[in-house]
């Protein structure tokens, strides 16, 4: 080996794999290469050929481009491309662009396969990083399905406002200059109230209110809002369950930034789910509403061939069965009169994680004030028994631990519920870790929103106990990934001598369980584990790469669960046969599992050191 040869080598010892591998690794590599100089002139010379090769960045600086033109990311010195092609054999997808001209390193497919033979931690390195791509492409690239689409994206222009003491001619003028058909009432740039042209009409032209009146006596105020960073569907069914058609865009320090209209989202998707939702919340009678629910398994599998991320599949699922709720405790009060306190009807677990599935169960639970009389409760647990035994009648199957609210321990005050949320906090049995992965996952239903959040605010207050936390933690790494030596699956087998993997229980539940964990130590009130990992982007409890890793974990692995139930595929309910992959799939499975072990292992690190 020559003196340039030596210098290269010591390059490329430096870099991983290589730096795992001994040194004939890297003086076959050295001896195999090609060194070319890459510029912007030549770059489609050596990076559109048919033959596929490996690229290690000696020097400059590349963008790698996919074809829609979007940057999938940057690249720089140590860094390599092209493997993807060489690992699929399939064509070449994405294109460089030169940003600063360098030298790279080529190796073609007879020694990169060479390699892969002998050396398997140089074949283990790029598998995990093309599935390391492959699962994050979805959040560095723009998706353009309907049902991905932030809101902010559908909105054309900045909020028109004005202040609760102008008048309502200023408004009326402020609508028409505009060309809108509503406004919203801000107040040192928070929102109070929307006005819309609604209003003008029932509430100043036909009850002959004078125009020179503040805005304020017609608004209506605490209107319902969305965030900017929402989906379209979460929109939708906001909109449909509360019968409006204006609903105000706030950012996330609650600055408004524009209003979405019923018509701007229906022109997105006219959608049957959607409609679906609507006659649900319009349903006059349970017999409609049993008739309704009928038809979601097929509305599902329908659905789900028409969108990019069948994952949505869960906040579907979720949202009928918050349809079907709110609409049965309509329909109670409309038979038993209207309730005699305020109440809360909540939900936990998968439900108010909006994660169901078509296999998930009720869990659900009402909130209550203290000191109740016989009579009130009377009429509580009879509202609890009702919903959840229509809720069975329409296809959502019995809670097995009894975690609805037709259960004496699932209808309490705000005072026992604390008291057992505290007992649980206080004394980590793993009955009561089983308990607080149902319950701290809880969403407001139905009902008044004023007693939720004083639950929510007391339930912030006793959970913050670092024992507790690492209780969980322990708990967390005692559910072991199904993958073993050599990165090899880890099967189970039924009775039926089925051989699979427990997506849900080896997979989505760590997932949901490492996040809730953070969630609950910065403070984080949402279910949602998608909205959690979202909300911990902006703490320090956990990196940015981290936090894309669980994203693009859960996604792939919600999706491969859903898929299998859609397809029916014999297994036992959230279970796969990962031989019926094919073999990108199963080193994206591998890849999602060795990341799940990871994130077990650091959360044990950060929160339970102490106590292993």
């Amino acid at each position: 080996m020559n003196n340039e040869q030596q210098e290269v080598a010591q390059f490329v010892l430096a870099q991983t794999p290589f730096s795992h591998l001994n040194s004939s690794a890297t003086d076959y590599f050295v001896k195999h290469l090609d060194v070319i100089y890459l510029t912007r002139e030549n770059q489609t010379q050596w990076l559109q050929s048919e033959s596929p090769k490996l690229f290690l960045i000696r020097s400059g600086l590349y963008d790698l481009v996919d074809a829609k033109g979007d940057v999938i990311t940057r690249l720089a010195q140590g860094e390599y491309f092209g493997f993807p092609s060489l690992l699929t054999g399939e064509a070449i997808q994405n294109h460089l662009a030169v940003q600063k001209e360098g030298i790279v390193y080529m190796l073609n497919q007879d020694a990169f396969d060479y390699l892969r033979r002998e050396y398997k931690t140089f074949e283990q390195y790029f598998v995990r990083a093309h599935a390391n791509r492959l699962l994050s492409s979805h959040y560095k690239s723009q998706n353009d399905s309907w049902s991905e689409r932030k809101i902010s994206e559908l909105m054309s222009r900045k909020a028109v406002t004005l202040s609760p003491d102008a008048s309502i001619r200023q408004a009326a003028k402020k609508m028409k200059e505009h060309g809108v058909s509503s406004i919203m009432v801000t107040e040192f740039e928070r929102l109070v109230g929307v006005v819309t042209d609604r209003d003008l009409r029932n509430r100043v032209l036909a009850d002959e209110i004078d125009p020179k009146q503040a805005v304020s006596i017609i608004m209506s105020v605490k209107p319902k809002f969305i965030f900017e960073n929402n989906r379209v569907f979460s929109a939708l069914h906001l909109m449909l369950k509360h019968n409006i058609h204006h609903l105000p865009v706030l950012d996330e320090h609650h600055k408004a930034l524009g209003m979405i209209t019923s018509t701007d989202l229906l022109r997105q998707q006219k959608s049957d789910p959607v409609q679906l939702i609507g006659r649900i919340y319009k349903a006059r009678s349970v017999a409609d509403l049993k008739r309704y629910a009928a038809e979601v398994p097929e509305l599902l599998r329908s659905f789900s061939h028409n969108i990019d991320d069948i994952s949505l599949i869960g906040k579907l699922l979720s949202g009928l069965t918050d349809a079907l709720t709110s609409r049965l405790i309509y329909l109670f009060q409309e038979d038993n009169g209207a309730a005699p306190t305020s109440f809360s009807f909540i939900c936990f677990g998968s439900q108010a994680r909006e994660e169901q599935t078509l296999h998930s169960d009720q869990d659900n639970g009402l909130l209550l004030p203290d000191d109740l009389s016989e009579q009130h409760q009377d009429y509580y647990r009879r509202m609890g028994e009702f919903v959840c035994e229509q809720l069975v009648e329409c296809g959502i199957k019995r809670c097995p631990g009894n975690i609805m609210a037709s259960s004496e321990l699932c209808r309490m005050s705000i005072s026992d519920w604390c008291e057992r949320f505290f007992n649980w906090i206080k004394s980590p049995t793993p009955e009561a870790m089983l308990n607080c992965k149902i319950f701290f996952d809880l969403r407001f239903i139905e009902g008044s929103t004023a007693l939720y959040t004083a639950f929510c605010e007391q339930l912030t207050r006793i959970s913050r106990n670092e024992l507790f936390y690492a209780a969980m933690a322990t708990d967390i790494k005692s559910n072991s990934v199904p993958i073993g030596l050599f990165n090899q699956f880890k099967l189970e087998k039924d009775a039926k001598q089925h051989r699979y993997i427990d997506l849900k229980k080896r997979g989505v539940v760590i997932i949901n369980d490492i996040v809730r964990l953070y969630a609950l130590k910065a403070g984080i009130r949402r279910a949602n584990t998608q909205e959690r990992l979202d909300a911990l982007l902006k703490h320090s409890l956990l990196s940015n790469h981290d936090v894309y890793n669980l994203k693009d974990c859960w996604r792939f692995l919600t999706q491969l669960r859903l898929r299998t139930q859609i397809n029916e595929e014999g297994l036992p309910s959230n279970c796969i046969n990962p031989d019926k992959l094919n073999s990108l799939e199963r080193h994206q499975l591998k890849e999602a599992f060795y990341l799940l072990k990871l994130a077990q292992q650091a959360a044990a690190f950060k929160f339970a050191r102490g106590s292993l």
